[in-house]
């Protein structure tokens, strides 16, 4: 019994937690790998263009909640995705064309990319502090919990209990049709195969007839949805505040060098990565090991490596381990 309670304890705070965490990095990860494959830099504006889209979704939830439209038992917040994915795309879109389109056509060098990269992020932090202000928005709603650790408890009488929220089961479903989807686009469609090529080798890819510009438009396209979808599923899960989407910067490249920058596979398996080892080494495992070792042994400190306010801290310790063992990551993507 004791050793159910502590499966019970570590799904409910290592596992779970860990899945849902793991699927937003992927997503984010997801529109980093695919800049830096197709457009060949890396996107340092990335997590506030996730702020940006979330920003969008938010508002339109509030404006929805105000006039009496829900989703019911799911947060209204989906309906009002398409909304935040449609604005994101119009502001992608424009600054690829205002931005870096003269740099493409200058054909600059990638690190050229990357400190305008950093303007527009600093541009785009300062849009979305100023449309919602820099504090914690709260825009969650419908049921909070799929199982409820009460209704656990009864259920299997044991003296530790499971919740599992709403918003953890939407991250997890949702990444899998997402992933599913663009996976099939990639390889299934006329535009994903393009895609590919281009990103394989551009010179064959333009001997071939492929339109780059068609090929950057729709990169654009799909990273303004990845990002707006990765942002929302974050912000429901935990909250929305504008600062917290640069901090995930950090997790989100590492995610990406980890698996293979440039291998959208990669990018997956490198977000899970990260967050199972941000969450298992800020985890007080005290209760864990007091349920499955013997009275006396059980640990009087909180076994916990590194305060919570350190996480980050793990995903650049990881990232720095990779860069110099093995620069083109689990998956052999391109090395930086």
């Amino acid at each position: 019994m004791d050793f159910l309670n502590a499966l019970v304890v570590l799904a409910n705070f290592v596992v779970i937690p860990g899945i849902a965490y793991g699927s937003q990095l992927a997503l984010g990860a997801l529109g980093v790998t695919l800049v830096y494959g197709v457009l060949r830099f890396s996107n340092f504006a990335h997590g506030d263009t996730m702020a940006f889209g979330t920003m969008v979704v938010v508002l339109v939830t509030w404006w929805m909640q105000s006039v009496g439209i829900t989703f019911g038992p799911l947060p209204t917040a989906l309906l009002a995705l398409p909304v935040g994915i449609a604005a994101t795309a119009v502001l992608m879109v424009g600054t690829d064309r205002m931005v870096y389109r003269f740099y493409r056509q200058k054909k600059a060098e990638p690190v050229v990319y990357l400190i305008v990269s950093l303007g527009v992020m600093f541009i785009m932090a300062g849009l979305v502090r100023f449309i919602i202000g820099p504090n914690d928005q709260s825009f969650s709603d419908g049921e909070r919990f799929i199982i409820k650790v009460r209704d656990f408890k009864q259920m299997t009488g044991l003296d530790e209990g499971l919740a599992i929220k709403t918003t953890q089961g939407i991250t997890v479903v949702t990444a899998i049709v997402v992933v599913a989807v663009l996976f099939w686009f990639l390889n299934n469609t006329r535009t994903g195969k393009s895609m590919r090529a281009f990103s394989d080798n551009e010179d064959l890819a333009l001997l071939s007839g492929i339109n780059p510009e068609r090929v950057v438009l729709y990169t654009w396209l799909i990273v303004a949805a990845l990002a707006t979808i990765a942002g929302t599923l974050y912000g429901l899960d935990k909250s929305f505040k504008p600062f917290v989407y640069f901090q995930l910067l950090l997790p989100i490249f590492a995610a990406a060098i980890v698996g293979g920058l440039g291998n959208p596979l990669g990018a997956i398996a490198g977000g899970f990565v990260i967050a199972f080892s941000e969450v298992t080494v800020t985890y007080a495992w005290k209760k864990v090991i007091t349920y499955v070792v013997p009275d006396a042994w059980a640990p009087e400190g909180l076994v916990q490596l590194l305060s919570t306010e350190y996480k980050f801290a793990v995903s650049f310790v990881i990232l720095v381990i990779v860069l110099l063992i093995k620069p083109t990551g689990l998956f052999k993507g391109k090395a930086l």
